[in-house]
């Protein structure tokens, strides 16, 4: 299994047309919707001082996120809840699902009133499916991988009409998939509050800001110097390039990291466009996946500098270490940690990533239940 790091020759700023799609404006929006629920809290900021021979790394803990596990409870949830109002009396909801995206599905598709059926493929834990028919969801078991179950649903939302909520997006479907994206926002725009990291302190020049209303910025310096983050097909990390750009520029460099096994990022990145991958495995089940997200493509196509791959020892290993600091995450979830601890000292250089370097991590969910 070859581990491959691609600095990103396509890197270009942040465009007016990319803030149209997501910034810091629609997350606010997605946040202003979210403070009304009762179990919407901000999530934790673990800091690991000198991890991979950085400043510090700041890890945004998503595991206790309102109760659902992870990040995903984000995106879903969000998008549902947008789709419920526009059609009140709409056929139930269905989506495929690795796990946390039907969890989130399901639990707006709840509180909303209106059905949902999620499609699990045979790998998924049981554990995912017993929360999601605590829930109130269906769940239906259809092939061997995530895109085997993401079919079978698709097929079942055109036969019976019913209403499709998948967090990938492909020609001629991106807006409730985009919805998705911006609800992940959220978790970016809670780093901006006072107080939700450390005071930096810049181990580099000051970057002139740009002006508010403008692509680039907000007006205020970055927290950090170094995003890095995981992706399966690359909605987080889209959300993540969209934020970080539009409201902290184009100093801070973002690091999209994918198994080596499923590298369907950072292949797309090479090809241009998006491709399929084929042939290798990842136990890192909720990032297996073989076709970026077509709008995450486009963006991180343009707005990413570095694309890693890590094995799934790699992830186990950077969970268990971050463990030790207060984060307890699956592999999945520590997935960026150890993008940041395998990178070659080429690829440290061309990012500038150093010990005077402050790291955002984002640890995505917590450990998976057992069977």
């Amino acid at each position: 299994m070859t581990i491959m790091e691609y600095l990103n020759p396509a890197r270009s700023p942040y465009t007016a047309h990319d803030r149209a799609l997501i910034g810091a404006g629609h997350a606010r929006q997605a946040r202003a919707r979210f403070a009304r629920h009762p179990r919407y809290r901000p999530t934790p900021v673990h800091v690991v001082e000198g991890l991979a021979g950085t400043r510090a790394a700041y890890v945004k803990d998503e595991s206790g996120r309102m109760g659902l596990g992870s990040f995903k409870a984000l995106g879903g949830a969000y998008a549902v809840h947008l789709l419920a109002e526009r059609d009140p009396g709409g056929p139930p909801f269905v989506c495929a699902s690795a796990g946390n995206h039907g969890i989130s599905v399901a639990s707006g598709a709840a509180e909303a009133g209106v059905p949902c059926v999620v499609y699990l493929s045979e790998n998924v834990p049981e554990a995912f499916a017993r929360r999601l028919r605590a829930l109130g969801a269906g769940v239906r078991r259809a092939g061997g991988d995530y895109e085997e179950s993401a079919a079978a649903a698709l097929a079942a939302a055109r036969e019976h009409g019913w209403r499709l909520v998948a967090d990938s997006s492909w020609e001629g479907y991106t807006d409730v998939p985009l919805d998705v994206m911006r609800g992940y926002g959220v978790l970016f725009d809670e780093l901006a509050d006072p107080g939700a990291l450390p005071p930096p302190e810049s181990p580099t020049a000051p970057q002139k800001p740009a002006p508010d209303g403008e692509p680039g910025g907000t007006g205020s310096a970055p927290p950090f110097t170094h995003v890095f983050v995981q992706a399966g097909v690359g909605g987080l990390a889209a959300a993540a390039a969209g934020y970080v750009r539009d409201r902290w520029g184009e100093q801070p460099r973002i690091v999209v990291v994918e198994p080596a096994g499923a590298p369907c990022l950072v292949e797309s990145a090479r090809a241009g466009r998006p491709v399929r991958v084929e042939g290798g495995r990842t136990t890192l089940g909720r990032l297996d996946c073989r076709e970026p997200s077509l709008l995450a493509h486009d963006l991180l196509h343009h707005l990413a500098d570095l694309y890693v791959t890590i094995t799934d020892d790699q992830a186990a290993d950077a969970a268990r270490r971050l463990a030790a600091h207060g984060a307890a995450l699956s592999g999945c979830g520590a997935a960026g940690a150890a993008g940041l601890l395998a990178l070659g000292p080429a690829a440290r250089r061309a990012l500038a990533l150093d010990d005077t370097s402050r790291v955002l991590l984002v640890g995505t969910e917590g450990p998976v239940e057992p069977e």
